[in-house]
């Protein structure tokens, strides 16, 4: 996936200049998903046959991050956990299976690869990403914010502690006079890795974070028998096929608040999980803050009316919200109360919601 660092600058600028544009469209409806917990082992070897996995259901195939159109070979995925990790099994369908990056925290997506994005409190703030590849080479990083905040912390250097994973292929690795069926890759991350203290008792059981799941897919050609990433005619790398589980509406997976729902059941049966409706109303500050994002690369400046963003009357399962609009020194802050729990959530120039 595109935009790891800052340091991207021309990449980053232009990215930004579509990325706004096109975030002003109709609320995207993030995917669900719930992850039941095995009080089986499950042993990670990049198969899928553990007795655990039998149980847990497939998602739905991942779609194009941008829009509705098909991927060319499926992905999908299977989630479980206990109280020490979280288990994901992903089936990635390619005909040609093939990766080069060896070094851990190399540029990962530089080959066709499968991502993990993770923000367990649903704040779009201090999130994490995994990428691997065929290899099972890994890259995890810790980012601060999301890279349209300038400002953001970028740890390229944060491991995951105790990450296990296992790659299976089916069908031969880097080998090109051959049609292959796919590769298998498990994982189990830890709880512990996202523990913000000592004292933090973050696994969520009966509770929900927000997660993604993306595939990166290049176009190939065969250089002196082995795969390199298809270059036009100018030389230049062709882009990327960027698939996902719960759809962006961009190309940027970096807009967390997007992210799929992923319930973390203590029932022994199936459990259903509902979106919270005061999900729905922070959606809509979403919709708002990107807004005045857009505003303000037209004017150099924040909007100071509500409706310079938006001239529709705004509601969440037929409740009409009432955001309040204010302007300071530093930004701005839109505010709601919540018809649905009398809670107020506040949305601030850098995208961060507080709850009061």
């Amino acid at each position: 996936m595109r935009l790891k660092f800052q340091w991207l600058t021309v990449v980053l600028v232009s990215f930004s200049a579509v990325g706004f544009a096109q975030s002003k469209k109709n609320t995207i409806i993030p995917k669900t998903y719930t992850a039941a917990k095995t009080t089986s082992p499950i042993t990670i070897d990049g198969d899928e046959s553990d007795v655990s996995w039998s149980k847990a259901d497939w998602t739905d195939l991942f779609e194009d991050i941008e829009n509705d159109v098909k991927p060319k070979y499926a992905t999908k995925v299977k989630m479980l956990w206990d109280e020490t990790n979280f288990y994901i099994l992903a089936k990635i369908d390619e005909p040609h299976v093939w990766a080069n990056l060896k070094q851990r925290d190399t540029i990962i997506f530089y080959n066709n690869d499968f991502e993990v994005f993770i923000d367990p409190d649903s704040d779009t703030f201090n999130y994490y990403e995994l990428e691997i590849n065929a290899l099972n080479t890994a890259w995890d990083l810790f980012l601060s914010k999301p890279y349209r905040e300038n400002d953001n912390v970028v740890l390229n250097d944060w491991n995951i502690p105790g990450l296990k994973s296992a790659v299976k292929i089916h069908g031969t690795l880097n080998n090109p006079t051959d049609i292959d069926q796919g590769w298998v890759l498990e994982m189990a991350i830890p709880w512990a890795s996202y523990k913000t203290s000592y004292f933090d008792q973050n696994v969520p059981a009966d509770k929900f974070w927000r997660v993604n799941f993306s595939r990166v897919n290049w176009q190939h050609s065969i250089v002196d028998g082995k795969y390199e990433r298809k270059k036009d005619a100018e030389g230049k790398f062709l882009p990327e096929y960027n698939w996902v589980w719960s759809p962006m509406g961009v190309i940027n997976m970096h807009e967390p608040e997007k992210w799929g729902y992923v319930y973390f059941s203590t029932k022994e049966t199936k459990d259903n999980f509902t979106i919270p409706q005061d999900e729905k109303v922070k959606w809509e500050l979403y919709n708002l803050y990107r807004a005045q994002k857009e505003y303000f690369q037209k004017n150099k400046v924040w909007a100071k009316s509500l409706s310079n963003l938006t001239k529709e009357t705004i509601s969440v399962d037929n409740k009409i919200l009432k955001p309040i609009l204010e302007n300071h020194s530093a930004g701005y802050n839109i505010s709601v109360k919540s018809p649905f729990s009398n809670q107020t959530f506040v949305i601030k120039q850098d995208g961060k919601i507080i709850t009061k």
